[in-house]
């Protein structure tokens, strides 16, 4: 691959970890339990202002060093349509109709031949020849809380370690400072991206439905008391704040004044603009869906633009113990419009090349049909879409089985398997950023950005 080689540390050291970073925090929703999208102004300066940083003020103080400077043609952001509770692979992307697993789906051709997606996704088959499909996605983990972290992170949960999910890592290897925050979870689930071992700056700016504006970035008052308390807190609070503290304080550890400075940054921004999908015309809006999620994703693709490096847009309803067909078909009602609206999108807008779309969830469905006619929770062989960024076009990898295949292997009949910690070494090294690169975490520990193996064959050349 013709990419920039990444600056690495010289042989035998190792990074180390942002200044900022927090002690290990048990895996749970961070969400606010006063309601799922309610914020305060201490949460923008912690979350916001965090996620403003990524890097750009606590990556240089880590590594002594600037940004580097990123090459146009080179794939720079990632857009995670999160299907929560797991799709089935039988009803989306990897159908097997007529068969006795097939279940009532049907299939429908998509724009790569002899390939045919579920009949519930008639847009997006359209698409295919924008992506690379793999069907033969293995994972360790059955239970969604624990599979939702492998998904993100690519590790699986570790009792004295939270390990960054996949826009965090983007984020720490590419340092960039923005008015926006980098790293974006839209209509967020119950685990939305962390920063981890990284740090709290690098844990998702979370929003809801961009039907409503961004909450917490509008003075509540008038500009000249806005003015007063502004002057008052930069010289006042924050020196009373430092003041019979380490004198290295907000260098090595809160990034304090700093974080509240770049959330005064971004209540002034106007690149808040791209959160304003309303502003599109209505044709396009419709094109995406009148849906949180549609609104979600023509917001993901207005915030690449705008600089956006991560962003998550999540999708609910997918967790189909009963009545497993009904469900599965609801949830791609939204899906499908979105997908291929994104897809086409970014292609018009010559973004497709720098931005990769992954669309799945944590797991699969099982192909046997339960009593209650759903399907269970299978993590040994499901489908996640790759499109766009460094991957490959019209690519099929893999296969599942069109039967249950007997014997004590439930992966047994998936050809050319792909763990989970395989795709994210190769999504890491398709952004020319280097999967075995070590960066010792805040308990000591010496951890690889990704333990897997780089798939070449799904990457362009």
């Amino acid at each position: 691959m013709n990419r920039d080689p990444e600056p690495q540390a010289a042989a035998g050291t190792r990074e180390p970890l942002a200044a900022d970073s927090p002690h290990p925090r048990p895996v749970h929703s961070d969400l606010d339990p006063a309601g799922p999208f309610r914020s305060s102004r201490r949460r923008l300066l912690g979350g916001a202002a965090g996620s403003l940083l990524l890097a750009g003020i606590a990556e240089k103080l880590a590594r002594g060093g600037t940004a580097v400077r990123e090459d146009p043609g080179r794939p720079r952001s990632v857009i995670l349509l999160w299907l929560e509770g797991g799709n089935s692979q039988l009803e989306t992307f990897d159908p097997h109709p007529g068969t006795k697993i097939g279940g009532e789906v049907k299939g429908i051709a998509t724009s790569v031949g002899g390939v045919e997606f579920s009949d519930t996704l008639p847009q997006a088959a359209e698409q295919l020849h924008r992506a690379t499909l793999v069907r033969s996605m293995i994972g360790d983990e059955g239970d969604h809380e624990r599979a939702v972290y492998q998904i993100k992170s690519g590790f699986r949960p570790a009792p004295a370690l939270v390990h960054p999910s996949i826009g965090a890592v983007l984020c720490h290897a590419d340092p960039e400072v923005s008015d926006l925050p980098r790293h974006i979870s839209i209509v967020p689930g119950g685990h939305p991206a962390r920063g981890g071992y990284l740090g709290q700056t690098f844990d998702a700016f979370k929003v809801g439905d961009p039907a409503s504006p961004v909450p917490d970035v509008k003075s509540r008052v008038d500009d000249e008391r806005y003015r007063r308390r502004v002057g008052d807190l930069l010289r006042v609070v924050e020196p009373g704040f430092a003041r019979g503290r380490i004198a290295d304080l907000e260098r090595t550890r809160t990034l304090h004044a700093t974080a509240t400075k770049a959330a005064m940054r971004l209540m002034s921004s106007e690149q808040l603009a791209a959160f304003h999908v309303a502003d599109e015309p209505r044709a396009e809006r419709e094109a995406f869906g009148d849906t949180a999620f549609g609104r979600g994703c023509l917001a993901a693709a207005r915030l690449v633009e705008a600089g956006v490096r991560c962003v998550e847009v999540t999708l609910g309803g997918w967790d189909s113990h009963v009545s497993n067909h009904s469900l599965q078909s609801a949830a791609c009602e939204p899906l499908d419009p979105a997908l291929a609206s994104l897809l086409r999108r970014l292609a018009d807008r010559d973004l497709l090349d720098t931005t990769l779309v992954v669309c799945g969830g944590e797991f699969g469905r099982t192909p046997r049909i339960n009593v209650a006619e759903g399907r269970d929770h299978w993590p040994h062989g499901f489908s996640t879409l790759l499109a766009g960024g460094p991957f490959r076009r019209g690519h099929v990898h893999g296969a599942t089985a069109s039967e249950v295949v007997p014997g004590d292997d439930p992966s047994r009949g998936v050809s050319e398997p792909v763990t989970v910690a395989d795709l994210h070494a190769t999504i890491l090294a398709g952004f020319g950023i280097d999967p075995s690169h070590e960066i010792e975490t805040p308990i000591g520990r010496p951890m690889k950005r990704s333990e897997g193996n780089v798939i070449r064959s799904l990457l362009r050349t």
